[in-house]
């Protein structure tokens, strides 16, 4: 390992191809795609319902996905209609390692959507991060956001910290500018910087645009290293900043708009106009243990409002800071049980709204 660190590089060096984004039409749009768009789930899966006889339009179940429907189509899926369609929403979750980015697992291990706080509209992910990995995930209440956002024609950087055992130098890392082959897969180019040597591993920071299928992972094994600890700490604009473990917060709408942009907000079909839907929240069972008082549970809202971080985008530091409780909204910290009556960290935010983001009553 060398002793002396080459001086970072400049950042975002992972060229943008630019390409263009098939659009979410309004008119006659596949069924699954309408409701994938409502966060009822993912379109496999609601194509999966389908074969199951679970949706039907206009009354007549269905038993094809290869259907199309319009805005004056009844769509129904386990007899109840779609939900009345809100604005679009975004969240930032920490997501912890040991979870899974699904809505069911069949080995029976804890699933994102278990452990969530219950009351938030439904959700679907952007992307995924495989069950060892933990940091930033995206959450939205808009199929169509999700499905566009985790498209490599977005060009959004994805960036991460990256703990790896075994040697490397700057110059192999940096080699990985020009895109790389491993096992028949051709990833693009990735960016990767050599933080520091800790006795037998090394602290990168690793950024791309792809994020296929164990990316990270894969590459770093071709180069001789074993990643041990893969934490993504910011997706495009969005950064994971100080959210805590199991946390999770809201973007608020007018930085939403204004980070999405015109073109991808039009290709996703997003609508910020829309109203909030005010939800009750349910409260979880808690377990003592993170902290001696007992937890406040929060009674109505979804999460702790999000608010961009300043500056170049660069990592966040290493340590799990916290915001000054005078700075902090009404919380509640604890261990979680899910489904199966396993312990899960996590912390829960309610807050004020600014006069534009108060939800309204359906």
């Amino acid at each position: 390992m060398p002793s002396k660190l080459p001086p970072r590089k400049d950042k975002n060096r992972v060229p943008r191809q630019k390409r263009a984004i098939a659009p979410v039409h309004k008119d006659a749009e596949r069924v699954a795609k309408v409701i994938a768009r409502a966060g009822l789930g993912s379109r496999r899966e609601i194509e999966d319902w389908i074969a199951e006889g679970r949706v039907a339009v206009n009354g007549t179940v269905l038993d094809t996905p290869a259907v199309t429907v319009t805005a004056a189509d009844q769509i129904e899926v386990d007899g109840a209609p779609l939900p009345e369609k809100e604005r679009t929403r975004l969240f930032l979750y920490h997501k912890p390692r040991g979870v899974v980015t699904t809505n069911r697992d069949p080995e029976g291990r804890t699933t994102l959507f278990e452990i969530l706080p219950r009351g938030l509209p439904r959700l679907v992910s952007v992307g995924r991060l495989d069950l060892t990995s933990e940091g930033l995930l995206l959450l939205t209440n808009d199929g169509g956001l999700a499905r566009v956002l985790e498209l490599p024609e977005t060009g959004w950087l994805r960036r991460y910290r990256v703990r790896a055992k075994g040697e490397i130098d700057q110059a192999k890392l940096d080699a990985l500018l020009g895109g790389i082959t491993v096992d028949g897969v051709a990833y693009g180019p990735i960016e990767a910087t050599l933080d520091r040597a800790q006795g037998a591993n090394a602290w990168l920071t690793v950024s791309l645009r792809e994020g296929k299928n164990r990316e990270v992972r894969n590459v770093l094994a071709a180069l001789g290293m074993t990643v041990n600890r893969l934490i993504r700490v910011s997706y495009g604009p969005f950064q994971l900043g100080e959210v805590p473990e199991g946390g999770i917060e809201e973007v608020r709408t007018r930085i939403l708009r204004d980070q999405i942009g015109e073109e991808l907000a039009a290709a996703a079909g997003a609508d910020f106009d829309g109203p909030l839907i005010e939800r009750e929240i349910e409260e979880a069972p808690y377990r003592t243990g993170m902290q001696d008082e007992p937890a406040r549970a929060p009674k109505r809202g979804a999460a702790r409002p999000h608010r961009m971080d300043e500056g170049d985008g660069s990592p966040p530091p290493r340590g799990r800071g916290r915001r000054e409780e005078s700075d902090r909204e009404v919380e509640s910290r604890g261990t979680v049980a899910d489904r199966k009556g396993r312990e899960v960290k996590v912390e829960r935010f309610i807050s004020s709204r600014s006069e534009d983001d108060r939800p309204s009553r359906p």
